[in-house]
């Protein structure tokens, strides 16, 4: 009976009531389109449904496919005055207030997510933030076992009202962008704290790469073993009891308890493969972006995990630029900065980073110096949106500016010395402070010491009287290191180093 009635439905309200045409939520009141380019919009309708795309005097027809999937290309806009865009089939969407700018994905965990409320000098912040042409996109944040089509979220306008809950990195990078370019600027967003790189990553590319076939082993038999039918009941029992114990502190007056976590949605985002990437990535395929900022590896910095990072980020890189199709759209990331970290690898992170910078059109915002040692969630976020902003400006959009903090380019071994050369000096190397710090030296022994170092033109000679005839050379090489080599932009210098020992 119910399947007659389901069929007398589709009969008789099939051609209105399932051909109405659907955008993805991305595409909604006050987006922010990437200018020149020819920008995709897509979205649903009925199998074969002739749908008009219009904007900005440019009309675009296509027809919907058998699967109900229809997408069209807009030729560049090159207006930055607000928009309407017209989706039209048996019924019409209206999209207000669209803006054609640059348009950057924000992602990663904490830092990423790190709000402008939370940032250093907040209510100075918030009383400039008049800035109605810088945008963000906030996606929920979800996981999912399997790629989705839609991503909700919506558009908010920088003000001082919203601008608290905009990413800090990604705002203060989108400011200095926009006072440069004088151009609108979207933030697509997202990002889920005390997440690890391979949740980000899909699971087909992962699975496919053998340098991660131990990992991926690793993480599918932790989840063999976990009993989530256990830990669900155990959950429930704790809940129970936290709201009566939230009850009766309210009644007297009391702070509540912290509330149990779902110990399944924690496992999830704890091993799950790719879960991020097809919750709060795949569906923004393959909205227009200019480029992609990047803020995580805190959460792959344990010892047995952070060998593998160096695999991973040129690996996540690789497969978004894939299934973008945009060819190699610029991809920039923050380097972790100082932490004391106990129990954590942070240098072999920056290490992998640094070394990241062989993938073309890639750059790095160097941070060794703007971390808080005993605050994993440093707030200074402005300087690191400046730095980031420096590389976009320099190698993005060609203005003229240093792009990087000076980066080793190469070392010679001249009797008792090692000659480190930089390259991203801009015009010359600087200590701030009396003595170049940061510097060790080693002999073929593989012993540590610290060593005197000395500027010279766009070199560093670095020396000991412990070490007679040195090998290798580390500068910055540990998770809270004392360092103090910047180039003439006032950018520190990269920790590095020129063995591969254990």
């Amino acid at each position: 009976m119910k399947r007659q009635l389901f069929l007398f439905a589709v009969m008789l309200f099939g051609p209105v009531a399932f051909a109405e045409v659907r955008l993805p939520a991305i595409f909604s009141d006050h987006m922010v389109l990437q200018r020149g380019t020819d920008a995709p919009v897509w979205g649903w309708a009925a199998a074969d449904e002739e749908v008009t795309v219009a904007i900005a005097g440019q009309t675009k027809k296509t027809v919907a496919g058998a699967d109900g999937k229809w997408m069209v290309r807009l030729s560049p806009i090159k207006s930055t005055e607000p928009l309407q865009l017209t989706v039209s089939g048996t019924n019409a969407l209206k999209v207000q207030d669209v803006l054609a700018g640059e348009v950057w994905l924000c992602s990663g965990q904490s830092n990423m997510a790190f709000r402008v409320s939370q940032a250093v000098n907040f209510e100075q912040e918030q009383a400039a933030a008049n800035l109605p042409q810088i945008r963000m996109f906030l996606t929920e944040r979800k996981t999912a076992k399997e790629p989705q089509a839609d991503a909700q979220g919506k558009w908010i306008i920088a003000s001082p009202e919203t601008v608290g809950e905009f990413t800090a990195a990604g705002y203060f990078f989108a400011r200095e962008i926009y006072k440069e370019l004088h151009v609108p600027v979207g933030l697509v967003h997202s990002s889920v704290g005390g997440t690890a790189i391979e949740l980000w990553i899909s699971a087909e590319a992962q699975r496919s790469a053998p340098e991660l076939r131990s990992e991926m082993e690793a993480l599918d038999q932790e989840n063999r073993d976990f009993d989530a039918a256990a830990a669900t009941d155990r959950y429930r029992k704790a809940l129970a009891r936290w709201k009566t114990a939230a009850a009766e502190a309210k009644a007297a007056g009391k702070p509540a308890p912290r509330a149990p976590q779902d110990p399944v949605a924690l496992q999830e985002r704890k091993t799950g493969i790719g879960v991020l990437y097809n919750a709060m990535i795949a569906p923004l395929i393959p909205y227009a972006l200019r480029g992609a900022l990047w803020y995580q590896g805190e959460a792959n910095s344990t010892p047995g995990r952070a060998n593998l990072y160096q695999y991973q980020l040129p690996l996540l890189i690789k497969d978004w630029r894939t299934r973008w199709g945009q060819g190699d759209f610029p991809f920039a990331w923050v380097q972790l900065p100082n932490f004391n970290g106990p129990g954590r690898n942070w240098p072999l992170v920056r290490e992998a980073m640094l070394k990241t910078l062989a993938v073309p059109h890639t750059g790095m915002a160097v941070a060794i110096d703007i971390g808080e040692p005993d605050n994993i969630h440093p707030k200074n976020k402005q300087e690191v949106g400046r730095r980031l902003s420096m590389w976009a400006l320099g190698a993005v959009y060609g203005k003229h500016c240093e792009t990087s903090g000076p980066l080793a380019s190469g070392h010679s071994i001249k009797g008792g010395n090692i000659v480190v050369r930089f390259k991203h000096t801009e015009g010359r190397l600087v200590s701030k402070g009396e003595e170049v710090r940061g510097f060790q030296i080693a002999g073929a022994d593989k012993r540590w010491v610290p060593a005197a170092a000395r500027i010279s033109g766009s070199s560093v000679v670095v020396s000991s009287p412990e070490v007679k005839e040195p090998v290798a050379v580390r500068y910055a090489w540990a998770n809270n290191p004392d360092c103090n080599l910047y180039n003439g932009a006032g950018i520190p210098a990269s920790p590095f180093r020129t063995d591969d020992w254990e």
